[in-house]
């Protein structure tokens, strides 16, 4: 209406009236004090006080106090309201990790239904020696601080720091030197006493430290003790049960066991065997070392849940069971597979878990399904391996299949190029060959052998470059790769670190490039670029660039950055993995219920 119209008032007229405001002011006040000055010379003795109020209140009732004493108090007050919005934000996480927590525990269906709970561990015939126990407290403390070991739980055992000290045989640690393994790793020292004193055992380590022996070493000795206490008979085992996500990883577990396996059985030690249940071979081959009686099984779990079905396999004396990249497993999605096959032990099995990356939310779910368990970390929980030099590189997405060239130059072969997509894959296998580059491919959609032989070929280096999806990004050894291309950013930075971690692996030292675009999303790359700065690596100018209004709380309560997904660059209230997930339920959940009104129409 006209009454509420205000006139538009120029900005250097509104400058002046706020300059002629403040001026009147100090004017007024200057004219205050100076009145006030010559009524204390009078002394005449009159009541000053309805005047000081009128001037009080013309002055503003902070007149009295200087500049400088206001600054402090409002930096008092913006503090407080930081520490209540802190407060708020840390309230409001808490409701989400509620709300997104399994509320049923990570068991077997049988377990869950007759509420059966083990509460002590089990119990092997390995012992601590007495001259390590007889050591103080605070020593093994020291040991574990110098070498950055973080442990949670009651009764840890002591870290040992040499093979000799956990009592192994001598046809193993030559078995180890042979692979030129002279002494443990930090995770091994800590690790190795807990898995071989029958403790449950969450593992997590940067990826090439060594995580794969922490399992495999007590393995090889608890079913040698079983084989020669009381031998195995056909149609027998497994004692040991190995799940890995992947069939290459599986394999090259697999390859490891019976490295060890032969090793012992060229000493006069009796035969153990190991079974490779993977799709893409034949079941025929695998059971008939079944059949023989089978000590070990590393398996994929739509291989194992099949066998099991049905009952091919049995896991009625099984009482050692380990998931590799144990994230991965229990993620979305993975819980009910791993209860299903928990359902087909017959009793209580030691539980171990190890992976490079693993989120809080993780790892409470996971002690679930554990007794007394002892949670082992080496560095933080998906940081990225420092012997890893990180470069960033901005490339646009028609450019990039010519900038591998441009790449390939910086180290020697062999050399790893990631794609998120088959098609990717294919293409720039395709690229490189028209180049002239012996190359070679897997993913997902290739036959398991043509698969075999690519890996192999790439290891035994008859091969230059190996072009994969992240099926060869968890857990695989390449011990000689000095260079890892990132053709496309992933869209889990736990995919990143486990993509550069096939590089600087036993303490070698190794380059990662990345290619980013516009393309790539914004949650992502800050959590790229934070990851960059926890590694002491160079920013690039574009990531140093990007900033969040929820930076200012990435490390409050404790809680490095998201406590869901892992992410360094968001909190759990931003999580983009939360939130597609959240969605692909409701979508879910509207298309059953869409489905089943259609089907009663009909």
């Amino acid at each position: 209406s006209d009454d509420d119209y205000v006139p538009y008032i120029p900005v250097k007229k509104r400058k002046k009236q706020r300059l002629e405001a403040i001026k009147t002011l100090a004017t007024n006040k200057s004219n205050y004090m100076t009145s006030k000055l010559q009524k204390n010379d009078n002394h005449d003795g009159q009541n000053d006080s309805d005047t000081d109020i009128a001037t009080y209140q013309m002055l503003g009732p902070k007149s009295h106090i200087s500049l400088l004493d206001q600054h402090s108090q409002l930096k008092l007050e913006a503090q407080a309201r930081k520490e209540t919005a802190r407060e708020k934000q840390l309230k409001e996480e808490e409701k989400i990790l509620e709300s997104v927590a399994e509320k049923t525990a990570l068991m077997g269906v049988a377990e869950l239904a007759k509420g059966i709970q083990y509460g002590d561990s089990i119990k092997t015939s390995w012992k601590v020696p007495k001259y390590v126990l007889a050591m103080p407290p605070s020593r093994h403390q020291r040991v574990r601080d110098r070498l950055r070991i973080l442990t949670e739980g009651e009764d840890i055992p002591p870290p040992l720091k040499t093979f000799q000290e956990m009592k192994f045989p001598k046809v193993m640690i030559q078995a180890l030197k042979k692979r030129g393994i002279l002494k443990p790793t930090p995770i091994q020292i800590q690790g190795l006493p807990a898995v071989l004193s029958g403790r449950d055992i969450i593992g997590i380590a940067f990826t090439g430290s060594g995580k794969t022996l922490v399992f495999v070493l007590p393995l090889v000795m608890f079913c040698l003790e079983q084989e020669i206490n009381l031998p195995f008979i056909r149609n027998e085992g497994p004692y040991g049960l190995i799940i890995c996500p992947s069939r290459e990883l599986a394999k090259q577990t697999n390859d490891i066991i019976e490295y060890f396996f032969n090793q012992l059985a060229s000493h006069g030690q009796p035969e153990l065997r190991c079974c490779l249940c993977i799709g893409g071979f034949p079941i025929k081959d695998q059971l008939e070392t079944i059949k023989r009686g089978v000590h070990v099984v590393v398996a994929t779990p739509g291989r194992l849940m099949d066998m099991l079905d049905k009952k091919m396999i049995s896991l009625s004396i099984c009482r050692y069971l380990c998931l590799d990249e144990a994230d991965r497993m229990i993620d979305m999605g993975f819980e009910e597979d791993v209860r299903t096959i928990f359902s087909y032990f017959k009793g209580q099995r030691q539980t171990l878990l190890f992976s490079a990356t693993m989120p809080k939310k993780i790892q409470n779910f996971a002690r679930s399904a554990l007794v007394r368990p002892v949670t082992v970390n080496v560095g933080r929980a998906g940081a990225a391996n420092l012997d890893v030099k990180q470069e960033v590189e901005y490339v646009k997405q028609e450019e990039k299949m010519p900038h591998i060239l441009n790449s390939l130059q910086k180290t020697l072969p062999p050399v790893l190029v990631f794609a998120e997509k088959k098609q990717d894959v294919d293409a720039i296998h395709e690229y490189l060959l028209l180049r002239g580059i012996d190359a070679v491919s897997i993913h997902g959609g290739k036959d398991q052998e043509e698969r075999s032989v690519s890996v192999q070929q790439f290891i035994s280096g008859k091969k230059d470059v190996l072009v994969a999806t992240d099926v060869a990004s968890k857990g695989l050894d390449f011990p000689n790769v000095q260079h890892i291309i990132n053709y496309d950013m992933p869209d889990d930075i736990e995919n990143y670190v486990h993509r550069i971690g096939r590089t600087g692996r036993c303490g070698k030292t190794g380059v990662a490039t990345t290619f980013v675009n516009k393309t790539c999303e914004e949650s992502i790359l800050l959590d790229l670029k934070h990851l960059l700065i926890e590694a002491k690596q160079v920013v690039p100018e574009f990531l140093a660039t990007m900033e969040t209004e929820t930076e200012q709380y990435l490390n409050i309560g404790g809680e490095v950055g998201c406590s869901y997904c892992g992410g360094l660059g968001h909190r759990i209230t931003d999580c983009p993995k939360l939130e597609a997930i959240q969605n692909k339920q409701a979508q879910n959940i509207g298309r059953k219920d869409y489905l089943a009104s259609g089907a009663a129409d009909w």
